[in-house]
């Protein structure tokens, strides 16, 4: 006597009693099928919407973020680009600064620099706004983050909408992209 594997016995089981009584569980089960697909679309919809939400391609607000580091690994400090692109001016809030370690990410909103808020900014079609972004105090703040090996700054509107983001490898990691 041969032992079959438990799944396989499992699935062929309707099969040996379609064959024997011409009798199929699937049209019982029918409905309950095209409910799982109906479902599996419904979801399916509701992500696709999500990540559609990120795209910018249909926006007039457009923006290009861009990265900058003062050394090639373990640079104190980060300079933050922002180009308005697109054809209309643009009123964005304060970026979103990730320490990122691929299962954990730590999120720091930049509201201004020295103390001095300058968040939210009104930025003109074809204008240019940086920022130099000391690494220190968040070091300082959690000594932990000097393990994350890349940050990325994220830019949104003041309405919430996700205009744009960069990432950049603060330092050398064993995985590479």
């Amino acid at each position: 006597m041969t032992k079959t594997p438990f799944l396989l016995t499992i699935l062929e089981k309707p099969f040996l009693q379609y064959f024997q009584t011409g009798w199929s569980p699937i049209d019982d089960n029918l409905h309950l099928i095209l409910l799982l697909i109906a479902l599996s679309l419904v979801f399916g919809l509701v992500f696709l919407v999500k990540k559609i939400r990120y795209i910018t391609w249909f926006s007039k607000q457009k923006v290009r973020v861009e990265i900058g580091k003062s050394r090639l690994y373990y640079p104190e400090f980060v300079k933050l680009t922002i180009t308005n692109i697109g054809s209309t001016d643009v009123d964005f809030d304060r970026p979103l600064l990730v320490f990122d370690n691929w299962w954990m990410k730590r999120k720091f909103r930049i509201s201004g620099v020295e103390g001095r808020n300058i968040y939210p900014l009104y930025l003109e079609k074809g204008k240019t706004h940086t920022l130099n972004i000391d690494l220190s105090p968040f070091y300082g703040y959690d000594r932990k983050l000097k393990s994350y090996p890349k940050v990325r700054i994220e830019v949104f509107n003041i309405k919430g909408k996700y205009l744009g983001g960069h990432a950049v490898y603060l330092r050398k990691t064993l995985i590479k992209f």
